[in-house]
């Protein structure tokens, strides 16, 4: 409990700070960078991962909510850019392997989960299942998740001209008592059933799931509240900076050097992919940014609200490539590895 209060204490003040400085997305950024300088010093991080767990539920209704027949019925016109997913992440996984196996000198497992550009707690996950370093996958993922967050709204900000002020919600006075009852309910029961049969990224998937069709039906006419968003960002950066706990410095030489290598390397190949879609696409250049900058969903889905950015359109390519990766990277994984096996 004591180093529950220490770590949220930190990331607040940090929160409160950014906030103060007219920072954007403060509070997310505010815990991210709260739980590495902690780290650095040594803390005993620890979050609550109950709370993280709710708050990316908070973050699949908004999803959910922000879904409408239109953008059912256009889903044919992105065609053109959702092809390109398949290609940018085999893109993504031939660089990126070579680069941890044989430039850092990981053992093969965990140069092919730290590569893959999928959530952070599955490739973790499916990582250790397959003999990967646990710390190693941990700092690499979480650096790459915090630079590329970092970076995303400085992009938004400084290269596409656009302001982060949008409301991310109406705030909790403005909703029915039985529509926040209904959106909260909604989270939580998707979250619970989709858990329940085994489905990946549940909390996220699940209330977008069971929330979209209620959208569509116009049974619920409000995203959830801002200040329930604002608790989420929190709480979110929270459960990921939570991962540099007991960071040594010959951790942070390797393991973080090697993310933030790699992190040029995925912005690399993002740049050009983004290009490609811009040539090929009439959506707004900044939705196609969102749409292909390889960062956490959940964090791109708050920086897609705060921008005014298509939310739906974003969210949609960004689950046809963590669907791709978390189905394929454990087949993949076994083949490659059996493939290095034998020739060994």
């Amino acid at each position: 409990m004591k180093q529950q209060v220490s770590t949220i204490a930190l990331c607040l003040i940090c929160g409160v700070i950014l906030n103060t400085l007219g920072a954007p997305l403060p509070f997310l950024f505010g815990s991210l960078g709260g739980c590495l300088i902690g780290a650095l010093l040594g803390m005993d991080l620890k979050g609550i991962p109950i709370c993280s767990t709710v708050s990316r539920t908070i973050l699949g209704v908004a999803i959910g909510t922000s879904l409408s027949w239109a953008l059912v019925i256009a889903i044919p016109d992105y065609a053109t850019t959702l092809v390109l997913i398949p290609l940018y992440v085999v893109l993504i996984g031939v660089c990126g392997i070579p680069y941890f196996h044989r430039v850092f000198r990981y053992d093969l497992p965990t140069s092919f989960y730290a590569a893959m550009p999928g959530g952070l707690q599955d490739m973790v996950i499916f990582g250790i299942e397959a003999g990967a370093n646990p710390r190693s996958l941990s700092l690499i993922h979480a650096t790459r998740v915090l630079a590329l967050v970092t970076a995303a709204p400085l992009v938004l900000v400084y290269f596409f001209d656009l302001p982060l002020n949008r409301s991310l919600g109406d705030p909790i006075a403005a909703l029915p008592v039985s529509e926040l009852i209904l959106l909260f309910g909604i989270g939580i029961l998707g979250w619970q059933v989709c858990k329940r049969i085994g489905m990946f990224g549940a909390s996220v998937l699940g209330p977008l799931l069971f929330s979209a069709p209620l959208a569509l039906a116009g049974v619920l006419t409000h995203r959830p509240p801002q200040e329930a968003i604002l608790v989420s960002q929190f709480f979110i950066g929270i459960g990921i900076g939570a991962h540099y706990k007991g960071i040594t410095v010959s951790e942070l030489k390797r393991d973080i050097l090697a993310a933030l290598g790699y992190v040029l390397i995925l912005a690399g190949i993002s740049i050009a992919t983004i290009a490609i879609a811009v040539e090929l696409s009439t959506l707004q250049d900044a939705d196609l940014f969102l749409a292909f900058w390889p960062a956490g969903q959940a964090e791109l889905a708050v920086l897609s609200l705060a921008a005014g950015g298509n939310l739906g359109v974003i969210v949609l390519h960004h689950l046809v490539r963590i669907i791709l990766v978390i189905m394929g990277a454990p087949i993949v994984s076994r083949g490659v590895l059996k493939s290095v096996k034998n020739k060994i």
